[in-house]
């Protein structure tokens, strides 16, 4: 977890942090569907965690964000996160928006393997190995009763998200070089892609790091080299 007091008494000459917050549970997080583009909202459940966040980061950042430098996902269970934990008109960063997940969207991997007929896994096939199933744009009705529109696309490669993100950190590097501190709200896959991206190391490295829903990693520099200082706080 972070120290609570890491942030006071910060020299202003010295680089900012790079904050990144997951959104809450959703339906589809609870029951491990693929979720990208789909504009699911939070659940209850997932409305308290955000309201939790919010109280960590005060906490761990006491002298909280500047308005320029609260980013989150355009889709709807990022910006209710962002509501939540206390950022009421965060900038909207389209970069940040979940990896298209196309023909896997709103699946479970097993049932995606069972149908490929072989084991599938996002991080080294991506998207475009399960082109060829049978999805189609739908309604789905989530356990809650809310109606959501499921849009299948393409997809974007492992690579295509990385170039992505890769936008986003070069957009709010002044900012940290700055001394300023930058939270970013968004979702699982494409924040641990960023972070990876920031560490200087290839995306599939991302695997490798699980974030946990409306929990938060930080990233900072230390003595001149990117660094990752906190997750899953």
């Amino acid at each position: 977890m972070l120290n609570a007091d890491e942030n006071v008494g910060k020299d202003a000459s010295e680089p900012g942090s790079v904050v990144l917050l997951r959104h809450g549970q959703t339906a589809w997080s609870v029951s491990g569907q693929y979720t990208g583009r789909t504009n699911i909202p939070l659940t209850k459940q997932g409305m308290i965690q955000a309201r939790q966040a919010g109280v960590r980061l005060r906490q761990s950042f006491p002298h909280g964000f500047e308005k320029d430098c609260v980013y989150v996902s355009p889709l709807k269970r990022a910006l209710q996160t962002a509501q939540q934990a206390g950022f009421d008109q965060p900038l909207p960063m389209p970069e940040i928006m979940e990896w298209d997940f196309g023909h896997a969207e709103g699946q479970i991997r097993q049932d995606l393997s069972k149908e490929l007929g072989r084991d599938w896994d996002v991080w080294s096939d991506g998207p475009a190995a399960v082109m060829n199933l049978p999805k189609a744009d739908r309604d789905e009705v989530l356990p809650g009763g809310d109606h959501v529109q499921v849009h299948v696309t393409s997809g974007e490669s492992l690579q295509e998200v990385a170039e992505r993100v890769d936008k986003a950190i070069a957009a709010i590097a002044p900012q940290v070089l700055d001394g300023k501190d930058v939270i970013l709200i968004a979702h699982a896959h494409v924040l641990r892609i960023l972070a990876v991206r920031w560490l200087g190391l290839d995306p599939i490295d991302a695997r490798l790091l699980r974030m946990y829903t409306a929990h938060f990693g930080v990233l900072g520099f230390y003595k001149g080299d990117r660094v990752l200082k906190q997750w899953n706080c």
